[in-house]
């Protein structure tokens, strides 16, 4: 068993993209309303989340991926916190990656791969905020992707 593990290991072919390095860009935690919005979360707010990815050429096969996420909580005219995390890393592309597939994968995979630390990292801060921690659902960057390139705002990616 394990001679046909090695054997099947030195034929896999490479990852198409890899991240080199991640880190956290910035973060942002406003509490606004505090002391007094951390008693009142009975009905709780609503919470709106945006999300955003910028992709920046660095050089060869190097590009910056950056995941931007912000949350709302507010209730009528009430904020009760703002968080804003931009999380990056840098994605390296394989050299057998055809030139047209090479946008796509990292705006596409270089977010999927940064986005569960972004989560993380929000959840934290809304938690060390003072709150239950905001636990956001899995993100299609591939659905996020298409509707970027339907509305054309794919200026997200500098270069």
């Amino acid at each position: 068993m394990a001679e046909t593990e090695s054997a099947s290991n030195t034929n896999a072919q490479p990852a198409p993209i890899t991240l080199t390095v991640q880190y956290l860009k910035d973060l942002s935690f406003e509490n606004p309303n505090s002391p007094q919005s951390l008693a009142n979360l009975n009905p709780p707010p609503s919470i709106a989340v945006d999300v955003d990815v910028e992709v920046r050429e660095l050089g060869g096969r190097y590009f910056e991926a950056v995941v931007h996420i912000r949350a709302t909580a507010s209730r009528d005219e009430d904020t009760f916190f703002v968080v804003e995390v931009s999380y990056g890393g840098v994605c390296a592309i394989a050299e057998g990656v055809a030139e047209e597939h090479v946008r796509p994968l990292v705006m596409i995979e270089g977010p999927r791969l940064l986005f569960p630390f972004a989560r993380a990292i929000l959840a934290d801060a809304v938690r060390d905020g003072g709150f239950p921690p905001l636990l956001i659902n899995p993100i299609d960057f591939n659905d996020l992707y298409k509707n970027m390139q339907q509305k054309g705002t794919d200026a997200s990616t500098t270069g």
